[in-house]
């Protein structure tokens, strides 16, 4: 993600600038050749974060800065790795215990030394793997001497991850993460620096705009005295009138989606007009959820969906009215009781969610691994303001295989944050009819405040099963217009509609 988007075109006029662009500008020129930390930028222009970042980016887009971007991982200690560290590790308190005692000590003897049964049993296994404890019952020292003062391997590892030493013993390093004690955090440094038009863009004096030609208007009131004109060199190439720019929402849509095929998934895609069946019944939403009606979605009016192939629409049935799939003795839960109506399942609807498409893609392709995205247009009745809109754009994506938890959509979420420069985020519990457990991720928007963006969760066996599907399946809707206000500064959703030729020629919002 380094550098401009493209090139700037030789000769090109020169572009304008806010106030706070220009305060970033004029940090980055003063800072010399060399990328500097965006903290560095935050601390020098004596502006808020969240102003330089969005500052950053939009400086970017007019090719005035180019971004240098490395991604860092470092260890640390967790609240308990501290703890044990300050007190001693469960090990070490079992081999003074043991030593306390003669050498030999039972387990009550060990309850009564402080030692609860799981560290009686972490402490144990581990001794005894380094050959400092006897097999059997009582616990018995091998050789006096083990319960001196030499430190246990993993008494050295962390250690160093305190004193932030690189040169260790991965194997125990793994250990102890496995423990809880350790954690890798990883960091994605930004180092900004001033491109060569951003060098080179005359700046007029703060709050003062330059001149760059006189008016009959100017010339006779004087307005233009004392004022600062645009410096002109008669030698230089004519500047070329600039065709207008790719919307930015559009293009910061295609950096997203190369985002996500740079982390192993696969682009999908799915029709805007879909029945009630791909869109709600499928994923388990009841019929009559109060997201279904004409308040919230829109139905097209003199059109009748096609109804999904009988099995699939046999089997969707049994998990909505708790019946076993065929085949099955159990059912897979209870249902929402009453009927199952097959004629609401063939009703059109627009789109109101993506994760149809991940539906759709389930039912043709069952069989793991899947890792898929899909960033389209949803519609919904919604009161439109500054974070609603009827229309609105949503990334959803899937990753399922063995083993795969909420951790990994966890990880997913702030991967992505990350990679395009949101660092706070925040995960809550939530709840979806065809996720459990379900969670919400939410980011800060400078002046409207948190917002939710990160909805996801694990997909439920009764999502799952009638598409025959036996791997667990992590799925998530995030809402990429907010995320696109973050990213860009935008505080308006509407304005990522930009439909104004000359802000697009000046690459707005």
């Amino acid at each position: 993600m380094s550098g401009p988007s493209e090139p700037a075109p030789e000769g090109a006029d020169p572009l304008s600038v806010s106030g706070p662009e220009r305060a970033v500008l004029v940090t980055l020129r003063t800072a010399g050749p060399d990328p500097v930390d965006e903290e560095e930028v935050v601390e020098r222009s004596g502006l808020p974060a969240d102003q330089v970042r969005g500052s950053l980016q939009r400086l970017r887009s007019k090719h005035l800065a180019v971004l240098e971007e490395e991604h860092l991982s470092r260890r640390r200690l967790t609240p308990r790795g501290t703890a044990a560290l300050d007190s001693g590790l469960p090990e070490r308190r079992f081999l003074e215990a043991v030593g306390r005692r003669g050498g030999s000590m039972t387990a009550e003897q060990a309850t009564a030394e402080g030692l609860t049964a799981d560290e009686q049993a972490a402490a144990v296994g581990i001794l005894r793997r380094r050959g400092l404890l006897s097999e059997g019952f009582p616990f018995r020292l091998r050789e006096p001497q083990a319960a001196g003062p030499t430190l246990l391997p993993e008494e050295v590892v962390l250690k160093q991850v305190a004193n932030e030493e690189e040169d260790v013993d991965e194997a125990i390093l793994a250990a102890l993460e496995r423990r809880g004690l350790v954690r890798t955090e990883r960091l994605s440094v930004k180092r900004w620096a001033a491109s060569e038009e951003g060098r080179r863009l005359p700046l007029a004096a703060e709050g003062e705009e330059l001149l760059g030609s006189l008016t009959v208007s100017d010339l006779a009131t004087g307005s233009w005295k004392g004022r600062s004109f645009r410096p002109y060199d008669v030698r230089s190439v004519v500047p070329y009138a600039r065709a207008p720019h790719e919307n930015p929402y559009h293009a910061w849509l295609e950096e997203f989606a190369d985002l996500l095929v740079g982390l192993g998934f696969e682009e999908t895609e799915g029709p805007l007009l879909e029945t009630e069946f791909w869109n709600n019944d499928v994923l388990f939403m009841p019929q009559d959820h109060p997201a279904r009606s004409i308040h919230d979605a829109f139905w097209p009016e003199g059109l009748r969906g096609r109804a999904p192939p009988d099995d699939l629409l046999g089997r969707v049935a049994a998990v909505h009215e708790g019946r076993p799939l065929p085949g099955e003795t159990v059912p897979l839960g209870p249902g929402w009781g009453g009927r199952y109506d097959p004629a609401v399942a063939a009703r059109p609807v627009l789109r109101s969610q993506t994760t149809a498409v991940s539906a759709r893609y389930l039912a043709h392709r069952p069989k793991p691994p899947f890792r898929t995205f899909s960033i389209d247009r949803n519609f919904r009745v919604e009161r439109v303001d500054p974070r609603h809109h009827l229309e609105f754009h949503q990334c959803e994506g899937i990753i399922g295989a063995e083993g795969v938890t909420l951790r990994h959509l966890i990880g997913i979420f702030r991967e992505l944050t990350e990679a395009i420069g949101i660092p706070d985020l925040k995960i809550r519990p939530s709840y979806f009819p065809f996720t459990e457990p379900s969670i919400e991720g939410y980011v800060r928007h400078p002046r409207i405040g948190w917002m939710e963006i990160l909805p996801g969760g694990m997909f439920r066996p009764e999502v799952l099963g009638p598409l025959g599907v036996d791997v667990p399946v992590a799925a998530w809707g995030i809402g990429v217009m907010r995320l696109a206000m973050v990213a860009l500064g935008v505080n308006d959703i509407r304005e990522l509609f930009c439909d104004d030729l000359d802000q697009l020629t000046r690459g707005g919002p």
